[in-house]
């Protein structure tokens, strides 16, 4: 994980573009590099070491002329390498060299080949390409500056005050000179037809399983954010059964308002339950009142429920790294997958159920992606997530709704998820957590935590500038004071209209309270009287 930024088309001054790079420098607190190929384009990369620590620094050159930046990583770098690059040789052990070889051996028909989380930029002389992973988990930005050079960032500080436009580069898709946008990834799940398969519920939790096991792969220590809800709950329990057949003891973590907040209960539940090092985090809600200018700084949105759910997460990454670990597993995804959002209850049949989910995942990366790579990486952790693999997706999204419906099934959300790990041969978790309601994290570090947020929020921002919102915000205008809010944070370091039109504002459906806290729900029970109702 780690920031990359290209200038592409003019003979820029390196001098400045490598101070834009550093206003992401928390993405790699490791190692900062620059490189002017050529050509004239300037690649900079703020590095978090997390494969080949010791000499797989970037930008990385090919065999000869081609040069390349890349955050994320790619999982099977190196069945690539013993395969399809089996006659190149390498400069690194890392998994990022792989991106580069493979644009020299098939030029840009080699996206399918990776199985990863990426952003990158590959420059050959006057020709180069950019690429974003399928559902966008790792960021990238793109835009124009006055003299028709390209910009490419990580984050969008580095080129908003630089470029005319810009906007977020699409997931799924790559970028030429000569092709211009070329989606890549179009699997069969994109289209409702072809989810009507069978619920095969063991490939449903091997697939996970081998999921997560690709995603501990690292040279430095790893550890896992739980909550105590299924999601994370499940990746955990995986991911501590895999590490102790190595003789090694996974780290946990949670956060909370208090002892007493939902997630912490929950969570330590499940940690004792697998024996894992557990760390528990509290914040007050004044911490993280103070913070909401510097979060909305490193999140780059006026999203309520980012933001909401970002606080608790920006302090938890922060205790991580202070304790040593730069990655982390998280369970980002499911709740869109399966339809675990309490709000699914409401749908109006199978197809709008399927419908939703199918538009959440490919909508993840405005809303959950960009939530946990910014909270995360502004203290250099990564995050890494099992539910969005390619493969899981395919075998999850493809099952028909009938068999995924929470109506069906007495109001269970994700109830087909449940039964792939509720086994008579292997408890992978213990059935009060399993069963367990969802609560959105926001809520879940405590209830009090959104409510004081939106009374502290109140008290700053006056009737007559709500009222006024359409004429000073007409994208995207807030309807609530909290949002109102944020939007002026937001403003005051985003003022272009580019900046406002990137964010994708977190609604949910069918229901009359649109506040998107699980609790607005009402379908939103008390946590002991769901379990009892739930195994019915």
């Amino acid at each position: 994980m780690c920031g990359i930024l290209a200038v592409i088309g003019k003979k820029e001054d390196q001098g400045l573009v490598s101070q834009l790079s550093k206003r992401m420098s928390h993405r790699g607190p490791d190692e900062s590099d620059v490189h002017v190929t050529e050509s004239g384009a300037i690649l900079c990369h703020e590095r978090l070491a997390i494969m080949d620590v010791t000499t797989g620094k970037q930008p990385i050159q090919g065999t000869s002329s081609a040069w390349m930046i890349h955050n994320g990583e790619i999982y099977n770098y190196q069945a690539l390498k013993e395969n399809e690059l089996k006659d190149h040789e390498f400069r690194t052990t890392g998994d990022s060299e792989v991106i580069v070889h493979l644009y020299e051996k098939y030029g840009y028909g080699f996206l399918n080949k990776l199985d990863g989380d990426f952003s990158f930029v590959v420059v050959d002389g006057k020709d180069f390409i950019a690429a974003r992973d399928p559902i966008g988990v790792k960021p990238l930005y793109y835009g124009e500056d006055g003299d028709g050079a390209l910009w490419f960032a990580s984050e969008m500080k580095v080129l908003a005050d630089q470029c005319v436009e810009f906007q977020a580069f699409p997931p799924g898709y790559y970028y030429t000179p000569t092709t211009g946008f070329v989606q890549y990834y179009k699997p069969d799940w994109y289209y409702l037809e072809d989810c009507q398969e069978e619920a095969d519920l063991k490939r449903l939790r091997d697939s996970l399983i081998a999921a997560t096991k690709k995603r501990l792969m690292s040279d430095v220590p790893l550890g896992v954010l739980l909550s105590g809800g299924l999601d994370s709950s499940l990746t955990s329990s995986i991911a501590a059964r895999i590490l102790k057949e190595k003789g090694k003891k996974l780290h946990s973590f949670s956060i909370g308002l208090n002892e007493d907040a939902p997630d912490l209960i929950a969570a330590r539940k499940v940690a004792d339950f697998l024996g894992t090092d557990h760390h528990e985090i509290h914040f007050t809600v004044e911490e993280g009142i103070g913070i909401i200018k510097k979060l909305i700084w490193h999140l780059e949105t006026y999203d309520v429920t980012s933001i909401r759910a970002s606080t608790p997460m920006y302090f938890l990454s922060k205790a991580i790294t202070e304790k040593g670990i730069k990655v982390v597993l998280s369970g980002e995804g499911a709740d869109e997958i399966f339809g675990g959002y309490l709000y699914f209850k409401n749908a109006p049949s199978p197809e709008e159920f399927q419908k939703e989910t199918i538009s959440r995942v490919k909508r993840l990366s405005t809303a959950d992606c960009l939530r946990a790579d910014k909270s995360t990486m502004a203290h250099g952790l990564e995050a890494r997530v099992p539910f969005l693999d390619k493969a899981f997706l395919q075998t999850a999204i493809e099952i028909a709704p009938i068999h995924k419906m929470p109506t069906t099934h007495g109001g269970v959300e994700k109830y087909i998820l449940r039964k792939a790990f509720d086994t008579p041969e292997q408890a992978f978790l213990p059935d009060e957590v399993l069963w367990r309601q969802k609560e959105q994290f926001s809520d879940g570090v405590g209830y009090s935590w959104i409510d004081s947020l939106i009374e502290f929020t109140k008290s700053q921002v006056t009737d007559l500038e709500l009222e006024m919102a359409a004429s000073k915000y007409p994208v995207n205008t807030p309807s609530t004071k909290e949002a109102y809010f944020y939007r002026e944070i937001f403003n005051s370091y985003f003022p272009q209209e580019s900046a406002a039109k990137s964010v994708k504002k977190w609604i949910p459906k069918w229901q009359k309270d649109l506040d998107p806290s699980g609790r607005a729900s009402s379908t939103h029970v008390a946590q002991t009287s769901f379990i009892e109702a739930a195994k019915v």
